[in-house]
């Protein structure tokens, strides 16, 4: 069975990362900022899916540096690592030079396809003699499937080409016929320069401080690299670039001052993950296994980030629609309408050793272009952006009602096209995340819960467009397609006994009674009929789903429960804000904000104040934070767009452009947070900025800043 599961030879807790991106590439490092290249580990320097850089340890003095300290900063613009020498001995094992010496600062950066590094050494006692200084480095050309785990039979091959002593370039020829090759400069150039090293012997004779600089290119035969800009101006230009694609996000000020820390970091991981794409902005879904297009992701983002960042909505959705399916291609599970899943450039996808060069095989994308773009004309009034795409919208409504109900029995449901695709197709796309009550895994064509709410949302969402678009039959159509599909859902899905929606329908129509997360998301799309809103609110934040860091996957008890596991027990944000969205939406407020408060406390325990993509399900205990998950992407997307969807949750913000009003639906806060300033948030060509503020139980509400005649309405 093909699942491409990620191999977990070690774990990414036991030696933190630091991870750097910058458009299609990135470079992750440990906490010294080398690449050890040990076997097993996901360090790096990736460009397009293929790791062009798999070795670069730096030694002082013919030895490993001792650590100082190790930092990326706020913005993620840049990692700064401290060291200092080690004891220093001779060949006769004599002491030539104390521990504490010399001080070692490591500055690196990414702009375009290079990573720049500056090696400040600075003496602070008298040298016997010159100072080694060696950079140990190595080139795998590794597709990021095979760091992943997968075994290739045949490689490309690798040759060397130095043209001068401060310059060396490693060339890979793959067996895609691609000549990937990897640039490296230094100044000044070193004394010594082979395939495996570079060394300096630098003279502090006569001054106290010495710089090494360091650029390495990434691209093909095709793209040669030009000569890098100063390291100066690149690094500006990559911190003026960040702040202007995510100011709105930046402008969210609370009375906590951990709350502010763990939107500051979500802000900048989300500027990171934001990719100029030949397509256009898109925010890439994570590093370092999923640095590329997905559109489930893609999309769940920018619908978390919409009230406060529309323009990231627009850019998923045109990048969608110009890499819609056109044809039917059972290898890459596509079929005409269909949204793509994952877009992959590495040697194995273009030679098809791995399906996802352009791979549609996702039962969720599509239905959830549809809702982003019927959310995202609510929110902004662009009638122009969906009268551009809504041919596409009418292909995916089509795909929907044509090749998404594969039996013709009113629900969407897949069944891969080849044995080469994903086997389970929704966001739990592990090959054990459906299964029956007595674990028994699901056998297909499979019907999720959650699908069928992004369908009835999406012919919700549609049936609004096409009366924006003056097509009001086309409009009443899909409402009755929706009404019908809502009825139909409760009476199949909902199992009385376990008070919860079914998992999934199986093949055969037997639903998986499982008490899982996928029902919350009933309640976010509001399939779910109101009276079913409460039983669900209490069962998911009751002691069998809610480990108090949130809302787990799959309930403790199931059949295949298990708080360590992928998608059968774990606790992940974006499934818990999309959660708290749909309990803030159905009036269950007080739960809503304890969903926030949970992954706000879990956000505190990380070293940088991150949402990593999720962590495991073990039930909180004192003084203890939450248990990692071994393999998880940190930064994720979606995970770091979940502080912003879980503070629309609470406060019930919604723009209402035909009547100009900026909306607040029963506004609460969590119990960390006293009060909230909400920068300008635009309504037409108006802005309200608005501040709300805790007094018990109540929240009050000030308009701090107007532009325009746009008004505030609170309902209660």
């Amino acid at each position: 069975m093909a699942d491409y599961h990620i191999a977990a030879s070690r774990s990414l807790v036991d030696r933190p990362l630091r991870i750097l991106k910058h458009d299609d590439l990135f470079v992750v490092f440990d906490k010294g900022g080398d690449i050890p290249g040990e076997a097993g580990g996901p360090e790096g320097l990736y460009f397009r899916d293929t790791r062009f850089l798999s070795r670069m340890r730096l030694h002082v003095g013919d030895g490993a540096p001792l650590l100082l300290g190790s930092v990326v900063l706020d913005d993620n613009s840049a990692l700064i690592v401290d060291l200092t020498n080690a004891d220093l001995h001779d060949a006769e094992g004599r002491r030539w030079l104390p521990r504490d010496s010399v001080f070692v600062s490591r500055m690196t950066f990414l702009s375009g396809r290079r990573l720049y590094e500056r090696l400040t050494i600075r003496r602070f006692e008298p040298l016997p003699a010159k100072l080694p200084i060696e950079l140990r480095f190595g080139f795998d050309f590794a597709d990021l499937f095979e760091v992943r785990g997968e075994r290739r039979p045949q490689r490309g091959s690798i040759r060397f080409e130095a043209t001068s002593r401060e310059k060396l370039t490693v060339h890979y020829r793959g067996l895609d016929g691609l000549d990937r090759r990897t640039a490296l400069r230094f100044d000044p150039a070193p004394a010594e320069l082979t395939q495996t090293r570079a060394r300096w012997e630098l003279d502090f004779s006569e001054t106290d401080s010495r710089h090494i600089d360091i650029v390495i290119a990434c691209g093909t035969a095709e793209e040669p690299p030009a000569n890098p800009p100063n390291a100066g101006s690149a690094l500006r230009s990559v911190r003026r670039g960040s702040r202007r694609r995510v100011r709105s996000l930046t402008g969210i000020r609370s009375s906590n001052d951990l709350f502010n820390e763990v939107l500051s970091r979500a802000a900048a991981d989300l500027d990171m993950l934001l990719t100029d794409t030949e397509y256009g902005l898109y925010p890439y879904a994570g590093v370092p296994w999923y640095s590329t297009v997905f559109g489930r992701d893609g999309i769940l983002t920018a619908l978390q980030l919409l009230w406060i960042a529309p323009d990231i909505a627009r850019g998923v959705l045109q990048a969608l629609a110009l890499t819609q399916a056109t044809e039917i291609d059972p290898a890459a599970d596509s079929q005409p309408g269909k949204i793509i899943h994952e877009m992959r450039g590495g040697e194995m996808a273009l030679l098809g050793e791995v399906p996802f060069r352009r791979y549609y095989g996702t039962i969720d994308a599509t239905p959830l272009f549809v809702m982003l773009a019927g959310a995202y004309l609510r929110r902004t009034g662009d009638v122009e952006t969906i009268r551009g795409i809504w041919p596409h919208v009418e292909a995916a409504l089509h795909w929907i009602d044509r090749f998404g109900d594969l039996d013709g029995d009113g629900f969407v449901e897949y069944r891969r096209m080849s044995d080469r695709g994903l086997a389970n197709q929704g966001w739990k796309d592990s090959s054990d995340s459906v299964f029956h009550a007595d674990g028994r895994l699901a056998e297909g064509p499979v019907a999720l819960c959650e699908v069928q709410g992004y369908v009835y949302a999406a012919k919700r969402e549609a049936a609004q467009m096409a009366r924006a678009l003056n097509l009001p039959l086309r409009g009443d159509q899909l409402d009755r397609q929706a009404e019908e599909l809502r009825t139909q859902f409760d009476t199949r899905f909902w199992i009385e006994e376990i008070g919860c929606y079914a998992l999934a329908l199986d093949g055969s129509k037997e639903p998986c009674r499982v008490r899982s997360s996928n029902a919350g998301h009933a309640l976010y799309t509001g399939i779910a009929l109101p009276e079913r809103a409460a039983p669900l609110a209490r069962l998911l934040t009751g002691q069998d789903f809610f480990s108090g860091w949130g809302i787990r996957t799959i309930a403790r008890g199931e059949a295949r429960y298990n708080p360590m596991s992928y998608h059968n027990g774990s606790v992940w944000p974006h499934d818990n804000a999309l959660i708290a969205l749909g309990l803030a939406r159905y009036g269950h407020k007080a739960e809503a904000a304890r969903v926030m408060q949970a992954l706000l406390d879990a956000a505190v325990y990380d070293e940088f104040r991150r949402l990593p993509e999720l962590f495991c399900g073990f039930p909180r205990r004192r003084k203890r934070g939450p248990t990692a998950y071994p393999v998880a992407c940190a930064p994720q997307a979606w995970a770091a767009a979940s502080p912003f969807a879980l503070l629309a949750a609470v406060t019930g913000i919604d723009v209402d452009h035909q009547q100009c009003r900026l909306i607040l639906r029963n506004p609460v806060l969590p119990p960390a947070v006293d009060e909230v300033d909400l920068p300008p948030i635009r309504v037409g060509n108006s802005s309200l900025a608005v501040r709300l503020t805790r007094n018990g139980a109540d929240v009050t509400t000030t308009v701090t800043e107007r532009t325009g005649p746009a008004e505030l309405a609170i309902f209660k």
